[in-house]
């Protein structure tokens, strides 16, 4: 299999073979029975006993009845055991935090949403996120001791073997200090920090629109902009753990200057920041527009001119297609580089819908190369603005589940 989400301590085919095994039981849905494990791994009936046997004695999976059996006696089939412990996936945004307490299924227990200011610095930071998780799996009766992973998801580029972030354009404060290290001190729990963009891949491949395919780019617009990338079914990390960094492809030399210091990247075109300046700068200019009845125009934000955009205005509808376009051809230029079946558009932004979407799709089409354009899928998140915290959630279950099938905590 190629979709090997957990870390491998044990390098023996065995340990191989039972992590393969816990992956199939663990995607399909319904469950799966043992001679369809046998058959998909190729392994004899003994081999799968022994395997099977395994998982059952360290209650990651138990035996149930198929629930569609259309006659006589329901087959036994393997599943994971939803009580055999909890994860936790947290979404720490520039402007948000999210936080889902999850069992073994990845059934959500609770979701937690708040205002956040990631500009407070790491430490009032994750002081924050460290009171709000515990509040929460307090009025859950969940104890912490029964958390066994949290996966974590910060909008900035990562150094994965460090656990913490490397000159994040928009986390002043946050560059080199050690995340990872301080939250597993904190909670006494493997924590898994990964790219907002990379969850989001991650999340849409195991629940959303991208179930199931292998050579995937998740683009996240919000605030900044992002991208995960699925390649032959691995998550792309780069030589560092900042690949991805999308958001800041020179789009034009002597554009505006960006948060991370240079000019005319694509976050200055197409990101969320991006979309309300020139909404202020139209309705500054006097331009007739229903943004200018929104409030203040230094107040308005890319939510605002959605709205308007959706109820007719012009400006609104030109602002949101330009940066659609703009945003079309960097993702032309990725199309063209890694040749994915499936790109999709998450975030704040792309909740807007056709109207920004359609002018990506244009563009991807008039400037990528005709033999990978054909084969590509452009399509709106499914999962919305939670494709992050369910892809911090499966990464977390990963860890979670590889450290009980390895029989440690």
């Amino acid at each position: 299999m190629s979709h090997l989400y957990w870390p491998i301590a044990t390098h023996n085919v065995k340990n191989l073979n039972k992590h393969a095994v816990l992956d199939l039981i663990r995607f399909s849905p319904g469950g799966i029975s043992r001679a369809q494990l046998a058959q998909k791994m190729d392994l004899s009936r003994a081999a799968m006993t022994a395997i099977v046997n395994d998982l059952l004695e360290s209650s990651v999976i138990r035996e149930t009845e198929a629930r569609n059996s259309l006659s006589g006696r329901p087959p036994i089939i393997l599943e994971i055991n939803p009580q055999r412990g909890y994860v936790v996936g947290v979404d720490l945004g520039a402007s948000h935090l999210i936080i889902a307490i999850a069992n073994f299924t990845s059934q959500i227990i609770d979701e937690i949403e708040s205002p956040f200011d990631i500009t407070m610095g790491p430490e009032k930071s994750l002081e924050y996120v460290d009171a709000i998780l515990r509040d929460g799996l307090q009025k859950n009766g969940i104890s912490m001791e029964q958390v066994y992973a949290i996966g974590l998801g910060v909008p900035g580029p990562i150094a994965t073997e460090a656990g913490m972030v490397i000159a994040p354009p928009i986390m002043p404060g946050w560059d080199g200090y050690p995340i990872r290290a301080t939250l597993e001190k904190k909670w006494r729990a493997p924590v898994s920090l990964n790219n907002d963009a990379e969850l989001g891949a991650l999340g849409e491949w195991a629940f959303g629109a991208a179930r199931g395919e292998d050579y995937l780019a998740y683009i996240k617009v919000g605030t900044g902009i992002g991208a995960g990338l699925l390649l032959n079914g691995q998550i792309y990390h780069g030589s560092t753990g900042s690949a991805g960094e999308i958001g800041h492809l020179t789009i034009d030399e002597n554009g505006a200057l960006c948060e991370c210091g240079n000019y005319g990247c694509l976050e200055t075109v197409a990101g969320g920041r991006a979309i309300a300046r020139q909404a202020q700068e139209a309705v500054a200019k006097g331009k007739r527009t229903l943004l200018a009845s929104m409030g203040p125009a230094e107040s308005l934000t890319a939510k605002d001119v959605a709205a308007a955009a959706r109820r007719g205005d012009l400006i609104a509808q030109e602002i949101i297609a330009r940066a659609g376009s703009t945003l079309g051809i960097a993702i032309a230029g990725l199309v063209n580089l890694f040749n994915p079946r499936m790109i999709v558009v998450g975030g704040g932004v792309s909740e807007i819908g056709d109207l920004f979407l359609q002018p990506i799709r244009d563009a991807v089409e008039r400037r990528s190369l005709p033999a990978s354009v054909r084969s590509v899928k452009i399509n709106s998140a499914v999962l919305r603005r939670r494709s992050s915290i369910m892809g911090a959630v499966v990464q977390a279950l990963s860890i979670a589940l590889h450290q009980v099938t390895e029989k440690r905590r």
